[in-house]
């Protein structure tokens, strides 16, 4: 029971979150399914705004689910420090290799990588860069193969 009530708490701040600051991301409608130090998974529903004329998900709903993935973990990881950083995404590679047509799951596994990249800008006050990698899968379709993969490289600075 707990955990369902983490689970929604942690999906209604990041959409109350978004529709402030970045209206985009609130649209696709956004569901934390696990947020935790090492790994996030973040959903997306296949609906009107993130569906493309072929009825499979729209590119840019994809690189929005990648970025929230990616990102939500560096915001959680950021929040359990006394210090404010400033996170941005430098470039992005993207590997698109089925048709995403249900809901749809973004998968990133490096927390420990974005924390020692949060503690390396933090000892030496420097803007460091590390590249993020997000899985996305369609279970209801095509089971645990990925559909896309992204690379993200997370650009962070000590504020």
């Amino acid at each position: 029971m707990w955990k369902l009530l983490e689970k929604i708490n942690q999906t209604v701040r990041l959409r109350i979150w978004s529709l402030v600051k970045v209206p985009m991301l609130y649209h696709v409608r956004p569901t934390v399914e696990v947020l935790d130090e090492t790994h996030t998974i973040i959903s997306l529903p296949l609906r009107r705004y993130t569906r493309n004329h072929l009825n499979s998900m729209y590119i840019g709903a994809l690189v929005c689910g990648a970025d929230i993935a990616s990102g939500l973990i560096a915001f959680y990881l950021m929040k359990k420090r006394k210090k404010k950083f400033s996170i941005l995404f430098k470039d992005m590679k993207a590997e698109f290799l089925k048709r995403p047509e249900a809901r749809t799951y973004f998968h990133c596994y490096d927390g420990k990588k974005i924390k020692d990249l949060l503690d390396t800008t933090q000892k030496t006050g420097e803007r460091a860069h590390a590249p993020i990698e997000v899985v996305v899968t369609c279970p209801e379709k095509t089971g645990d193969t990925p559909v896309a993969r992204f690379t993200m490289t997370l650009s962070v600075k000590v504020k």
